[in-house]
C-alpha cells in the first residue's frame, strides 16, 4: 500500500482512472478510491481521536467523492480536488464524541493533573514501557483535540503529514501565506502547552507518562490487550510523508513535531473495507450511475 503523497499513481494516471470510473469501470473506481482511502481514514482518525468515528467519517466522505466524481472537470490535479472535498466535509461534519471530551488546553491540563502519578520500581518502569507509549500517544492526540477543527486539520496536514504550503493553500482555498500563518499559530499553541507541561519537549518538566500509565491500568482505563495507538505492526506517520518537499522538511526540525510524526497510521485495509462495500453495492453504484 502506498500513501497518496508517494508517486505510485501520477496525476495523469489518476485522471485516466477517473475517466474510466465515470464510464462505469468499477476496478478503476476501486483503484482510485482505494489509493486515497488510507489518507482519508488517517486524517479522520487524527481529527476525531477515535477509530470508530474515523471509520464513519471516511465512509461519509467516500460517498461524497463517488457522487461528485462526474463533476471533476479535469482542470486541476485530482488529488487537490479530492482533498478539498475531504477537508470541507471534515470542517462541516457534526461534532464527534472524541471532540466532546476535550475543550481547551487549560481544561485538558487540569484533567491530566487529576490522574495520580503512581510510584514505579525499576522493574515496573520497564514493564510499563509499551503501555506508557500508548498513554503518551493518547495524551498527544488529546492535545491536538484542544485545537479548533480548522487548526487541527491544518496542523495534521502541514506538520504531521508534511504537505507543503502551496498544496495546503489549494486544499483550504486560501493563500500560501495565510496557510503558513494558520499553521504557525497551531504549532505555537501546541508548543506552548507542551513546553509548559510535557517532559518530552522540555526536560525541566517531569516525565509522567509511565506513572500515569500505571494508575490508568489500575483504574481499568488502559489495557495492554486493548491498545488503540501503540500497536507494534502500525506504520508511523513519518513513513508516509513524501521526502522531497523542502518546506515540509524545514518543519520537521522541531522536536515536538517529530513526536507527532511517530504516531501510528492504519495501512492494513483488507477486503472488508469501506471502498469495497461501496463499490460492490449495485444499488448504490446504479444510483450514482457508476
Amino acid at each position: 500500500m502506498n500513501f497518496p503523497f508517494s508517486k505510485t499513481y501520477s496525476d495523469s494516471e489518476q485522471q485516466e482512472l477517473v475517466k474510466q470510473a465515470i464510464q462505469g469501470d468499477r476496478k478503476a473506481l476501486n483503484d482510485l478510491i482505494g489509493y486515497h482511502q488510507p489518507f482519508i481514514y488517517n486524517l479522520a482518525w487524527k481529527l476525531c481521536h477515535d477509530p470508530n468515528d474515523a471509520q464513519d467519517l471516511t465512509q461519509e466522505v467516500l460517498i461524497k467523492v463517488i457522487t461528485k466524481l462526474a463533476q471533476f472537470g479535469f482542470k486541476s490535479k485530482f488529488r487537490t480536488w479530492l482533498y478539498r472535498i475531504v477537508v470541507n466535509e471534515f470542517l462541516q461534519t457534526k461534532r464527534r464524541k472524541g471532540e466532546e471530551k476535550f475543550s481547551d488546553f487549560t481544561d485538558y491540563a487540569e484533567r491530566l493533573d487529576q490522574v495520580p502519578n503512581a510510584e514505579l520500581t525499576i522493574e515496573e518502569d520497564i514493564a510499563y514501557q509499551e503501555l506508557s507509549k500508548e498513554m503518551q500517544i493518547q495524551c498527544m492526540s488529546g492535545m491536538i483535540m484542544c485545537l479548533n477543527r480548522e487548526q487541527r486539520l491544518i496542523f495534521i496536514l502541514g506538520a504531521s503529514f508534511g504537505i507543503d504550503h502551496n498544496l495546503g493553500a489549494e486544499i483550504f482555498n486560501i493563500s500560501a501565506q495565510n496557510f503558513r500563518i494558520k499553521l504557525h499559530r497551531a504549532r505555537k499553541d501546541l508548543f506552548n502547552y507542551m513546553n509548559n507541561k510535557c517532559g518530552l519537549v522540555n526536560t525541566n518538566n517531569p516525565c509522567r507518562c509511565p506513572k500515569k500509565a500505571k494508575t490508568l491500568k489500575q483504574m481499568g482505563v488502559l489495557d495492554e490487550e486493548k491498545m488503540v495507538f501503540n500497536i507494534k505492526t502500525q506504520t508511523k506517520v513519518k513513513d508516509f510523508v513524501e521526502q522531497n518537499h523542502a518546506a515540509a522538511l524545514d518543519d520537521f526540525t522541531d522536536t515536538y513535531t517529530k513526536l507527532f510524526q511517530e504516531h501510528p497510521v492504519k495501512d492494513d485495509f483488507d477486503k472488508d473495507t469501506i471502498v469495497n462495500e461501496l463499490i460492490n453495492n449495485d444499488k448504490l453504484t446504479d444510483y450514482f450511475r457508476l
